[in-house]
């Protein structure tokens, strides 16, 4: 059942903090939500799908070194790791594991706020 919450909605971070598992797989965009150690502790259907990568193979696992090194970098691991306050939608290619994808990847990240987010939206 898909979960009617656009990529761009606002109030993102409430609503994935508020979110079953359940909810969260019938999104339509990817979804990975991190420690403050960037381990992954949430990841939805959809991205699994996409990225061809299983849920027992990605959760617990170090998100840009061992799921998504692609992603360890400036624009993405160093703002998450480093901003207290982030919502910011980026265009970005992803290349680990398959041919080069063009996606947007919404970032997110809060005060009070845990896990931190990465949505990934197939272009």
């Amino acid at each position: 059942m898909e979960t009617s919450l656009a990529f761009e909605a606002e109030h993102m971070l409430e609503a994935l903090s508020n979110m079953t598992v359940q909810a969260m797989d019938g999104l339509s965009f990817g979804v990975l939500g991190l420690d403050a150690g960037s381990m992954v502790e949430k990841y939805n259907q959809y991205e699994e799908r996409c990225s061809g990568l299983s849920r027992d193979r990605v959760v617990g696992r170090h998100c840009f070194f061992d799921v998504a090194p692609c992603m360890n970098n400036y624009l993405v691991a160093e703002r998450l790791n480093n901003e207290t306050e982030l919502d910011e939608i980026i265009p970005y290619v992803l290349t680990f594991r398959m041919r080069p994808t063009r996606v947007r990847l919404r970032m997110l990240t809060g005060l009070t706020s845990s896990p931190r987010w990465i949505l990934i939206s197939r272009v």
